[in-house]
């Protein structure tokens, strides 16, 4: 951060720079979780995500609705000059989550096996221990995040989140393999891998530090009397709470859905722990790669609400629904086409990423999920836009309903043999797919002006629906092609007792099939958005440079 004041980042400026942070840290994920799922066994990586899934929900106790709750009044009060009440708003922000984090430590360092027992899944205990100091470092620099969005500066926030990632990728794979290869021990390898999610949480927050006295230093002074310290707390308690409820849901339903999902398949389908644990890593491995698309929504969501309630505040309600809308279909313009990746070529890419688990089960939830990563999307940025709008009781009902919902679902479908572990696929979809359709609703009756889901599904639906094609069949065509020329230059057939062929490819050729569907995806999907308009001239008005890109795809 440069001594001189900052340039404020525009609506999609500012996810912009979020959205090649996002990249650089997905990049560097895709570095770490691959070969980690590949260094550890299923049953480990399973270890390794149920910690995470005790993390998550403490961290969204301790950090899940102050940071929105923040980025809101700092952005309210920047939109007013008021800098000492930002700063008031901030302090007082910062303590609260320093607070929340040393309980939240409190919890995970000094009971780690009582939570993994509750899980089921007693040999998580050494991860969660692990993770306890990365829960209290994030929450100061989740506070710090949510002043800088406040001012709709995304840089440091960027850069922090590439210092953690990176942080994992180094630390985490070499524990990872040091640990698997010196102890021979599952769950020590695990807590090994994980121990660099704590290290990137104490980097980042001490970057996020020296970024915030940098800042606060640039800014002029100013005269505006703050408010007393009880409102400010009061109305970041208003937000925060029913935001933080909200997120709640979702992540202790993760943590019930671990528990009967290792329950059932230890109970009604008779699996010892261990065969269970190994079981649910390979659902895992297909939930990380579902969990990407959403990942991507962040910028979305983190630009959303400050520009929003900027725009509510000087009472410029039509601009604050434009920006909404065109959240709404810039999402739809990259979740649909991405969900409709992952259906059509859900099994070739755990063969190509995880060869040695077991490719069809875990290409098959991969598929199903797929289909919930849309649904997943729309409700992270209707979320968002309804927080803005300060509707934050709504969202928290339509998740508590979907959640319940897709715990009913998955425990009757896992505890059927006919099923088994794909019931957790199934009540994903279930789940997210009703909370999402509930949020659009209720968004769809907020906007001033009438939102129209035809214009945030339709044209990017179809331009889908045909990419998915054009990947299915090259992928297949390429497949077939490439194992005809590898039974040419063998000139031979492996054949099983029975007298049938064995034909399969490569590592090599699984990557040029699957990376040959992607490519020629990519082209129909872009060529069909532009013939079709999906995105209007008035949308690409808000990114840099819009009106030059519109003239550049002729786009009215």
């Amino acid at each position: 951060m440069s001594a001189s004041t900052p340039k404020r980042n525009s609506f999609f400026g500012g996810a912009g720079i979020l959205t090649a942070g996002i990249i650089i840290v997905k990049l560097i994920g895709a570095l770490y979780k691959i070969p980690l799922g590949n260094i550890l066994t299923d049953a480990a990586f399973s270890d390794f995500n149920n910690a995470y899934n005790i993390y998550s929900l403490l961290i969204v106790i301790s950090t899940g609705g102050l940071p929105v709750a923040l980025s809101k009044m700092v952005s309210e009060a920047n939109a007013l000059s008021r800098r000492n009440q930002v700063h008031k708003v901030f302090n007082l922000a910062l303590a609260a989550f320093c607070v929340l984090g040393t309980i939240s430590f409190c919890v995970m360092a000094f009971f780690p096996q009582q939570l993994a027992d509750a899980m089921r899944d007693s040999q998580a205990a050494y991860s969660i221990l692990a993770l306890a100091p990365a829960v209290f470092f994030i929450c100061p620099m989740s506070a710090m995040r949510g002043y800088f969005q406040g001012h709709a500066l995304m840089t440091p926030t960027a850069v922090s989140q590439i210092i953690e990632a990176l942080c994992k990728l180094v630390v985490g794979l070499a524990l990872a393999a040091a640990f698997q290869k010196s102890m021979k021990d599952d769950a020590m390898a695990a807590a090994g891998a994980i121990l660099g999610v704590s290290v990137g949480c104490l980097l980042g927050a001490v970057y996020m530090y020296f970024c915030y006295r940098s800042h606060r230093r640039s800014l002029p002074r100013s005269n505006d009397e703050p408010e007393d310290s009880r409102d400010i707390l009061a109305t970041l308690a208003k937000l925060a709470i029913p935001i933080t409820l909200s997120s709640s849901v979702i992540a202790l339903t993760n943590i019930l859905d671990t528990g009967i999902l290792l329950g059932q398949l230890q109970d009604a389908l008779g699996m010892t722990e261990e065969l269970a644990r190994e079981t649910k890593g390979v659902y895992d491995k297909a939930m990380t790669l579902y969990n990407l698309p959403a990942s991507f929504m962040v910028p979305l969501t983190a630009s959303v609400i400050p520009h929003v309630s900027a725009a509510l505040k000087v009472k410029r309600r039509r601009q604050g629904a434009q920006i909404s809308e065109t959240a709404l279909r810039t999402t739809a313009l990259l979740a649909i086409p991405a969900g409709v990746g992952l259906f059509v070529l859900g099994e070739p890419i755990i063969q190509l990423l995880y060869p040695t688990t077991d490719v069809v089960e875990g290409g098959w939830m991969l598929s199903v999920l797929g289909v919930a990563s849309i649904s997943v999307c729309f409700m992270l940025v209707c979320n968002s836009i309804l927080q803005a709008y300060q509707i934050v009781t709504l969202p928290m009902v339509t998740t508590i309903i979907g959640s319940a919902l897709k715990l009913v679902v998955a425990y009757f479908l896992i505890g059927n043999p006919d099923v088994g572990i794909r019931g957790g696929a199934i009540s994903t979809v279930v789940c997210f797919w009703l909370i999402a359709l509930l949020d659009l609703l209720i968004i769809k009756r907020t906007l001033p002006r009438s939102l129209s889901l035809g214009r945030v599904f339709i044209k990017p639906g179809i331009a889908a629906a045909a990419m998915g094609a054009s990947a299915w069949a090259v992928n297949g065509l390429m497949t077939k092609a490439l194992l005809a020329l590898k039974v040419f230059v063998t000139e031979t057939e492996e054949l099983l007792p029975d007298g049938s062929a064995v034909l399969d490819l490569s590592r090599t050729g699984v990557a040029l099939s699957v990376f040959g569907a992607i490519g020629v995806a990519v082209i129909v999907y872009f060529a069909l958005i532009v013939v079709t308009k999906a995105i209007s001239k008035e949308d690409l008005a808000l990114l840099p440079k819009g009106d030059k890109i519109a003239r550049i795809l002729r786009v009215d």
